[in-house]
Formats: structure tokens, sequence, C-alpha cells
């Protein structure tokens, strides 16, 4: 049985409660969200026991008082940005959002294009939100924002861009990903407000790093793995630690900026801000959720491998640079981690050097179930190595005998001639997305496949490794089943492209 170290219930119970004490100082509160709104799954890996969609339960239980508002930059659109744990773009993932949150009874208010100077592909973005009825503004770049204080709280800064119309007192801004412009979106409307004689207020929501535990905490440095891209360090917020003599945990970004934010909104309302420090502005209180330390700490250890090989992949597929991979093994070094103390990798590893001869690459898969049996699957001619894994796994989690074949060789060679003859394929082997609707199948008229096809359930939570790179589809295929699967940065051939 997994271990548990988050009480959902009791962090749902607390963060709902002091967001409506923060509202309660104004007539409305431009909540800026950061991370992931929907599907918060590192959350859900490093804090076992914590809800990937506890955002959103969260909004559910304020909905009578709270609306949203999205952001994505103009330039994300044009070049067509993706989001890697779904591999969408951005313009997609919002449409995604929009449909996830409606499906949870939440008021989506409109969709702000930031940094929008006519971009071909934002303007069809645009017309396609429109056509939906969906409301859309767009924002200009300010000039020397954010630095430029005088500037910036003026008709030329914010005054430049729109008022979204608002009509709940908690405002939520949120985004595909970073650089998205929410900042810039609060602090528009909280300009356009004042202007308005309206008292409002600035808050933000970010998951982590988490203030009340320690900077050097596995949960604190996971989350800097998790942003190895962006160069996030976790800081002692000086701020903080001088105004109130305790120790509070922030990032550098934040911690940074806040002086010149503290400045803007002192300008907009002039009045002395109520933030001494970047952590004062903040609503987080995961940190109050936490009940089994330990467990918390080897999650997230294990999170820190998984984001290494994810950034030794993304660097050999050119997603990243050098510097990028440089940090993350010096945030290995940091923990004392090595590669290897990820269960599945040696078992996968070792098996694929068994088979190797001359030093072809050998595609193989391991995947430890949750009682800590270790399956592995190999490529062949008939199917791919993450299909191969999914049926042995399914096998012995329904206790059946390895030789017992689960799906007819017929319905799988047809298969394969689609593929070849009529789609044309270059590979014929079946991938793991065809074998298990092939499986699906056959469970209609086979009471084993059956048997098989209802042990998938139990593969989420799972941990895998390749020994090579996936594919997209194998990749997303897994992880939708809830199998967390890391790759070794080699690629499966020496093909540059291949269907």
């Amino acid at each position: 049985m997994k271990k548990i170290g988050f009480d959902a219930d009791k962090y749902l119970e607390e963060q709902s409660q002091y967001i409506l004490e923060r509202v309660n100082h104004y007539e409305k509160l431009y909540l800026e969200f950061g991370g992931k709104l929907v599907d918060d799954k590192h959350a859900s890996r490093v804090l076992p026991g914590f809800m990937e969609n506890a955002k959103v339960k969260l909004l559910q239980k304020l909905k009578d008082q709270a609306e949203i508002i999205m952001c994505v930059y103009a330039g994300d659109i044009e070049r067509n940005k993706i989001r890697g744990d779904y591999g969408i773009t951005y313009d997609m993932d919002i449409f995604r959002l929009i449909d996830e949150l409606r499906t949870y009874d939440l008021s989506v208010n409109s969709v702000v294009i930031t940094r929008y100077s006519g971009q071909p592909a934002a303007k069809v973005f645009i017309n396609k939100l429109e056509q939906r009825n969906i409301k859309v503004y767009t924002y200009q770049e300010i000039d020397e924002y954010p630095v430029n204080v005088e500037k910036i709280v003026s008709e030329e800064g914010f005054g430049i861009n729109p008022y979204v119309e608002t009509t709940k007192p908690i405002v939520v801004v949120t985004a595909p990903g970073p650089g998205s412009g929410k900042l810039a979106t609060c602090l528009t409307q909280l300009y356009h407000e004042s202007k308005m004689g309206r008292a409002a207020g600035y808050s933000k929501f970010e998951t982590f790093p988490v203030w009340n535990i320690p900077l050097k905490h596995p949960l604190n440095i996971a989350y800097e793995a998790a942003t190895v891209d962006l160069k996030d360090v976790n800081m002692i917020d000086s701020f903080h630690y001088d105004r109130y003599g305790t120790v509070a945990v922030n990032y550098n970004r934040d911690i940074e900026t806040f002086p010149v934010i503290k400045r803007i909104i002192e300008k907009i309302t002039g009045e002395e801000s109520v933030y001494q420090s970047p952590t004062d502005m903040g609503v987080n209180r995961v940190g109050f959720g936490i009940i089994n330390d330990d467990v918390v700490r080897e999650a997230s250890l294990q999170e820190i491998i998984r984001r290494y090989f994810h950034t030794l992949v993304a660097y050999k597929t050119g997603q990243t640079d050098e510097e990028t991979v440089n940090r993350i093994k010096m945030i290995m070094e940091e923990v004392e981690l090595k590669p290897e103390d990820r269960a599945v990798v040696v078992p996968a590893h070792n098996y694929a050097e068994k088979l190797s001869q001359d030093g072809e690459v050998i595609s193989i898969i391991a995947i430890e179930l949750e009682d800590g049996t270790m399956v592995t699957g190999r490529s062949s001619a008939l199917m791919d190595a993450s299909a191969a894994m999914l049926l042995n796994a399914i096998k012995v989690l329904a206790h059946i005998a390895d030789d017992i074949p689960l799906l007819s060789p017929v319905i799988l060679e047809t298969i394969q001639k689609l593929k070849s003859d009529e789609l044309h394929f270059t590979l014929k082997s079946l991938t793991a997305s065809e074998v298990l609707i092939a499986l699906a199948i056959s469970a209609v008229t086979n009471p084993t496949a059956q048997v098989a096809y209802d042990q998938l359930a139990k593969l989420k939570d799972t941990q895998a490794h390749s020994t090579v790179i996936l594919n997209k589809n194998d990749e997303q295929t897994l992880r939708k089943l809830g199998i967390e699967i890391t790759c070794a940065p080699i690629f499966p051939s020496e093909n540059l492209y291949y269907q």
C-alpha cells in the first residue's frame, strides 16, 4: 500500500480559510496562482496524499466568490511552446483547462493575451476563442516594466491595457506555464480598480517552495529540480527575517523583484503596503498538511532522480542546454543521490546488457509493481518495449501464466499489416496504445483477456524506466495510465525520423 505523507482534507480546509481571511481586507483580491491549477502531478508525487486536483477542489469550495482569468504570452503561442507533461501547445492547453474547469462548475471570466503585438498565430487563437464565445483581452508590452515605477503606474503604463470586467471578490489569475504575464495582469487590474476608487489587493499562491520547512529539505530541493530550466534557486527570505526575526523560504525571482513590486503596489494604492516580505504576499498553507515527514522526504528524493533523467533526455533531444544539465547534476550531488537509487533503473539496464551484442542498443522497460515485484518488457518485431511491458505486468497482476497469450496472433498481424500496407508506417511494431486497444477488443470475447484488462488500474502510481528514449505516443500512454516513467538519454536507433 502506498504510504501517505500528506493530509489533503486538512490542507483544503486550512487553505480555503486562509484565503477568505485575506480577501476580507479588500473589496476584491487578485490571487496569482503559480504552478499547475489542474493536474498538479509534481505536488502529488512529492507529497503522497496530495490530490493532483487539490487547487481546483479548493476553488470549488470558494466558487460562489471566485472567478478565473487565464493568461498566455503571445510569443509562446507564436512559437508553439509545448507543455511537456501533456505534449500539447500552450494555446491548446488553454482550451483543455477551460474544459476541465467547466466540469467542476467553475467560472472562467476571460483569456488575456499578454505582450500582444499582432502575432499571426495569436490572432488565429483569439479568433478561435471568440468563435466559442470566450472573452478575450489583449495586453501590450509595457516599456521598462517592471523597473520604471513612475512610468508603468500611469496611463502610459498599466493604463494602456484594458480593464477586465469582473464580478466576484476573488479573481484567480492563472496560466499554462511561467512567463505568461500573471503578475502584470494582476497589477494592471489593481491599477484600474484604484482609478475607479475600489480597494483591491494582490496575493500570490505558490505551492513551492514551501516557506515553513527548512531550506534544504528534499521537498524544497525537488522544486529546484523541477524548475531547473528556469534556474530557480531557493533562498532564505531576508526581508521576512529582517522584519519578523523568523526564517522563511522563498525563491530568487520573488525575493529579487519584491522591492519593486512593493513600490508598484504602494504607488497604485497611495498607501504603505501591508506586505513586508515576499512570503507575506503568499497564502500557501501546504506545509501544514504534511503528516509524515519521512514519507515526504523519500518521495521528494525519488522525484529529484526522475527530474534528473527528464533533464538528460531533454538535453539529448535538443530541448535544453548544457548549463541546465550541470545544474541538475549538482542537485543530485547535493542530496547524495545516484541514478541507481531509482529501483527500476538497474533491472532495466542489466537485462539490456545481457541481451546486447557488440554494443547494440536494446530497448527494455522495467516496472516495479505495488508489492515490489519487478517486471520487464523488451522490444521485438511484434511490439515495442512499452507494449510488451504492459502485457507482462498485467499478466503478473492477474496471475496468468507467461506462456498463455492474451491477444490472438491473427489480430496483431492484421494491425501490423494495416500499419505497413495502408498507413505506410516505417515501424510495424505495435505501440502501447495499439496493444491496449487490441486488448480491450479481445476482452469482449476472451475471459482471460478481460481478467488481464481489469488489472490496468493497478498500474497507477507505479514506477518504470526505459533503457532508451520513448516516442511521445508511448510516453503519453504510460503517463495516462499513471505510470511514472523515466528514460535513459539514449536514442533507440540511428534513424533521425520514423513513424
